[in-house]
C-alpha cells in the first residue's frame, strides 16, 4: 500500500461515518414505520439503544477493547437490523433518511440557543452567588 492510500483514508472515514449516521436515522424510522416487520423493529430499537447507552458490554476505559465494541458490534447489529427490513422499504427509508440529514443546519439559532444557556447560567450565579452581606 502506498502513501496515496492512507491520504485518502480520512475522507473515506468521513464518508463511511456519514453512511453510518444515515443508516441510523434510516433505523429510527424504520422503528415507526407500520410496514416494517416487529422482529426488524424489536433489533433496530435494541440497536439504537446499546448505540446511545452509556453502559457497554466492555468499559471503555479498558485500553483497546473498550471501544472494540462501539467499532464491531454496533455496525454489526445496523447490518443485521437493514437486512430484517425488505430491500425497497429500506431504500425508501434511506432516501427519506438521506433528506433529513443533509437538512440545512441553522447556527444562528444554534447561538442563540447557546447564548441563552449562558444567560440563564450567568443569571442563577448571580442570583445564588453568596456575595458581601449576604
Amino acid at each position: 500500500m502506498g502513501a496515496d492510500h492512507f491520504r485518502g483514508m480520512p475522507a473515506r472515514m468521513r464518508g463511511w461515518a456519514r453512511r453510518i449516521k444515515a443508516d441510523v436515522v434510516a433505523l429510527s424510522l424504520a422503528v415507526r414505520h407500520p410496514q416494517v416487520p416487529w422482529y426488524a423493529k424489536l433489533v433496530a430499537a435494541l440497536v439504537a439503544a446499546y448505540a446511545l447507552s452509556p453502559i457497554d458490554l466492555i468499559p471503555d476505559f479498558i485500553p483497546v477493547l473498550g471501544y472494540l465494541d462501539d467499532i464491531v458490534l454496533v455496525p454489526l447489529g445496523i447490518l443485521l437490523a437493514i437486512r430484517l427490513i425488505p430491500g425497497p422499504l429500506m431504500g425508501e427509508l434511506r432516501v427519506r433518511a438521506q433528506a433529513i440529514v443533509e437538512r440545512p443546519v441553522s447556527r444562528g439559532g444554534a447561538l442563540f440557543i447557546v447564548v441563552l444557556w449562558i444567560a440563564a447560567a450567568g443569571l442563577l450565579l448571580w442570583a445564588f452567588w453568596p456575595g458581601p452581606g449576604r
